[in-house]
């Protein structure tokens, strides 16, 4: 993961309003070394909306938040959430005038790849989107940093073979990868894989308070289905194995390689 990369809060700190007695700002950009990235960061299910648009797929965060919203403190999901899908382009200038270097966002899977695999067939309307977006940072000067998966895989899979219980999830996790180094790879130069993955296994599998929703039926989540106390570890093999594999993939094909000896 990038070990720049900035939310936003330093930046509220630095326009706050606490001064010294000269009335100087105690913080400002000259108290980080050259090459400091200021960013802001999102995340698609929290922050795209545009749910059913464009040809979207259902994520395990559709399911989740419409079947259990007892679980979600406002009881809200992300139907249309901030809406950044329709207005993504008065954010990223919001982000120019904060001053921002780089927005970290992830990429919808279901939203590339609706049906979760290749078989059922990639979405241009998905690519478009994130073309689109992509292209704006960078007309503005902010340097894209995308996250491939933050918490939402694809509902389809999670029906299909359990989703990161299955090992099929490395492979098809691997293709969906690749269409997004493929298709984005040109002006993205910064990947993370995943998001937060221990607190995706544990809330997803152990406690069962955040999709999918599996835990043993004692545990807080109160689940109907799942056993806390070996499916976090299963989730976690497939997911660091996922990782693994992309990694590889990317070093091998994606990555721009620089000699620097004749």
């Amino acid at each position: 993961m990038p070990s720049r990369l900035v939310l936003p809060f330093l930046l509220l700190a630095v326009g706050s309003g606490a001064y010294d007695d000269a009335g100087r700002s105690p913080i400002d950009r000259r108290s980080f070394p050259e090459g400091f990235i200021f960013g802001t960061a999102s995340a698609a299910y929290q922050y795209e909306g545009g749910a059913t648009e464009g040809g979207r797929g259902p994520s395990i965060w559709d399911t989740f938040a419409h079947r259990h919203p007892e679980k979600i403190a406002d009881r809200s999901n992300g139907h249309v959430a901030d809406d950044s899908y329709h207005l993504y382009k008065e954010d990223v200038r919001l982000m120019k005038d904060m001053g921002m270097d780089a927005y970290r966002f992830s990429i919808s899977w279901t939203r590339v790849l609706p049906g979760g695999t290749l078989k059922s067939g990639v979405n241009v309307e998905g690519i478009k989107y994130y073309n689109n977006l992509i292209n704006e940072l960078l007309s503005k000067g902010v340097q894209p940093f995308v996250t491939l998966f933050h918490w939402d895989s694809p509902q389809a899979l999670e029906d299909k073979y359990g989703g990161f219980l299955s090992p099929n999830i490395i492979n098809d996790y691997k293709d969906y990868a690749q269409v997004c180094f493929r298709e984005f790879g040109d002006r993205v130069k910064h990947w993370i894989t995943f998001n937060e993955p221990t607190k995706f296994c544990q809330g997803g599998y152990a406690s069962g308070t955040s999709a999918p929703g599996r835990c043993s039926p004692w545990e807080k989540g109160k689940c109907g289905a799942g056993d806390s106390g070996r499916e976090p570890y299963i989730a976690g093999h497939h997911l660091l194995l996922a990782h693994a594999a992309t990694v590889r993939l990317y070093k091998e094909k994606y990555q721009v390689r620089v000699n620097y000896f004749p």
